[in-house]
């Protein structure tokens, strides 16, 4: 596999190459982030997508622990390791589905609009796609202890990964966790803290999380599990894989995501670019990335200061300022959705270039939107955590603004399971702190006294 597969710095002025077997999640020479990339004429690459139909159906009958993931019945995509080399703990598991009445409260027609729901996933959220992925190569590469920064599905995927994989010497492998200070939701901690992590508390907000990890990981041997890793986004290209397939191989016309730390749009701009030019698909969807008002970077960056990917050569001194000055303020991100509360994202320039391939747009929603997009979802079937409502949020506000057509065919990602984060529902439904909160699509719990005549007034017969 390695004459097929190696890693490049995404630089244009560097492009320098490593071999896939190297650790690093920096370019040694310029610093840039690092890419998968893959020799196609070397690949076993199918003349037609349906070829992954006739996989899963008879993955099927066979029960094939390989060929029944979402993310390795795409290996052929992805082939940076043998078959009998990839982890798998059943991630992938997709949930696709119209949302007519949830489009119609826009006006928009019936099969127009899609919500594809990552909550089945083993740990509940889209992250065990990347997981199976970047669990691949630490096993690969003899690896016993991973670690990560996280706001919550990170650490809670990594951990339920690593207490299900063994290392190549047989023993098992080990997660360290390190977790702001009050910034990580109780649901997703608990997973954390149930499969075993070393959960390490961290004075300090995610992106100091996040530098200090990455020095850990250098000196400590750590095999590091964020979005960084470039085979993370590797797995979480499959999230679109099975998008395409569920819509019979055409592409809709917008993805609309959830932005925090900007990997699931940099994998799908690197999904959509590949399959091209592969000739597997005639047209590439355009792309719209929503970030809370509180956590922003990426809207302020390309809406308000219009730095552009340009073929690779965007202007880093604007996007250093940025974050300089933000420093200097002591501004830290801020939101309900503690999914996308990252003030610094790792992967701005690959999401920038996602943009440029996507001929995408960003988006920023209030809190308030958020929860009303959650709460969307929820009340036409689906359940989601609180990030997945900026992707509805976002949705709605496009279409209020004409960018996207009301006949346009649209699909949201919803990231999470409603269980992630259940004190935002109920504070949205119900009391916070003891009071009565309003808010449009309040589900508000009734006081009742033990009585069959006052049901009855309430319920009606």
């Amino acid at each position: 596999m390695a004459e097929i597969a190696l890693q490049q710095c995404i630089s244009v002025d560097c492009g320098a190459t490593l071999g896939i077997d190297e650790d690093r999640f920096s370019c040694p020479r310029c610093g840039s982030l690092l890419d998968v990339r893959y020799d196609w004429s070397k690949a076993r690459i199918p003349v037609s997508l349906s070829f992954f139909d006739e996989r899963a159906a008879a993955a099927t009958g066979r029960r094939s622990p390989v060929d029944s993931s979402g993310v390795w019945r795409f290996r052929e995509l992805l082939p940076f390791a043998p078959a009998d080399q990839l982890v798998t703990i059943g991630e992938g598991r997709t949930l696709f589905q119209g949302a007519d009445a949830l489009a119609a409260t826009q006006g928009v027609p019936a099969e127009r609009l899609f919500l594809q729901y990552e909550g089945f996933n083993p740990s509940g959220s889209f992250k065990d796609n990347g997981m199976a992925a970047a669990f691949t190569m630490a096993k690969r590469l003899g690896r016993r202890r991973v670690a990560c920064a996280s706001t919550g599905n990170t650490s809670a995927s990594m951990a339920m990964f690593a207490r299900l994989t063994t290392a190549m010497d047989g023993e098992p492998m080990r997660a360290v966790v390190f977790v702001g200070g009050g910034k990580i939701a109780m649901g997703k901690l608990a997973q954390a803290l149930d499969h075993g992590a070393i959960t390490l508390q961290i004075d300090g907000d995610f992106d100091a999380c996040m530098n200090l990890v990455r020095e850990a990981a250098e000196r400590l041997g750590l095999y590091l599990m964020n979005s960084v890793n470039p085979f993370r986004l590797e797995g979480q290209k499959t999230i679109m894989y099975r998008v395409l397939q569920e819509l019979n191989w055409t592409p809709p016309d917008w993805i609309v995501v959830p932005g925090g730390n900007l990997g699931n749009c940099s994998a799908f701009g690197k999904t959509f670019s590949e399959l091209k030019e592969l000739g597997l698909i005639d047209r590439i969807p355009r792309l719209a990335v929503i970030q809370a008002e509180g956590a922003n970077p990426f809207y302020a960056l390309v809406e308000r200061q219009g730095v552009k990917f340009s073929a690779g050569r965007y202007d880093a001194s604007v996007v250093e300022n940025y974050f300089s000055r933000r420093r200097r303020e002591g501004r830290a991100a801020k939101t309900v959705a503690t999914a996308i509360e990252i003030a610094q994202p790792v992967n701005l320039p690959k999401a920038l270039r996602s943009l440029e391939v996507m001929n995408g747009v960003v988006r920023q929603v209030s809190d308030e939107e958020i929860l009303d997009g959650k709460a969307m979802v929820g009340a036409f079937g689906f359940g989601c955590e609180p990030a997945s409502g900026a992707s509805v949020a976002g949705w709605k506000r496009l279409v209020e603004e004409g960018v996207i057509s009301r006949g346009d065919r649209v699909v949201c990602i919803l990231t999470g399971h409603a269980l992630k984060d259940p004190d935002v529902t109920i504070g949205y439904h119900g009391e916070m702190d003891g009071h009565q909160v309003a808010r449009t699509l309040a589900n508000r719990p009734i006081r009742c006294p033990a009585d069959v005549d006052r049901i009855e007034k309430i319920i009606g017969k």
